[in-house]
């Protein structure tokens, strides 16, 4: 399955990764709530650069999707309001609900890239390696 990447997606990718870099930091430096801020914005603007804005505005409206948008809105309140840890938990759990759907597509991009992806292959090699031997 070829992927087409155009500049604008790529841009989209580079900013979700500057949303997980700025959420790490934020978790290390004791959950700043200025890197958490920033972090949600990079990740926003890069799903919507990612997606377009209507296939985004579709994502977060699905009824399936309904409670991780809810919990992602308060993750951001908790945030914003000086709750940093419990609105990290409700962030999380929104994104494992709304973009649960995305995992098998993230795999197959994860596995294209070149070094990342003999890394991320090696474990599966190993098993499937000890598997047959056994």
């Amino acid at each position: 399955m070829a992927y087409q990447l155009t500049e604008q997606k790529k841009i989209g990718f580079g900013l979700i990764g500057f949303g997980f870099f700025f959420s790490f930091l934020a978790v290390v430096l004791f959950f700043d709530r200025g890197l958490l801020a920033l972090a949600n914005i990079f990740f926003l603007a890069g799903v919507v650069l990612l997606l377009s804005w209507r296939s985004t505005l579709q994502l977060f409206t699905k009824k399936v999707n309904y409670k991780g948008s809810v919990c992602f809105l308060l993750g951001l309140f908790f945030i914003f309001f000086r709750w940093p840890i419990v609105g990290i938990i409700f962030e999380i759990y929104a994104f494992v609900v709304i973009f649960g759907g995305f995992w098998s597509s993230v795999k197959v991009f994860l596995y294209q890239i070149p070094v990342l992806g003999l890394i991320l292959q090696f474990p599966v090699t190993v098993l499937d390696r000890l598997r047959r031997s056994g």
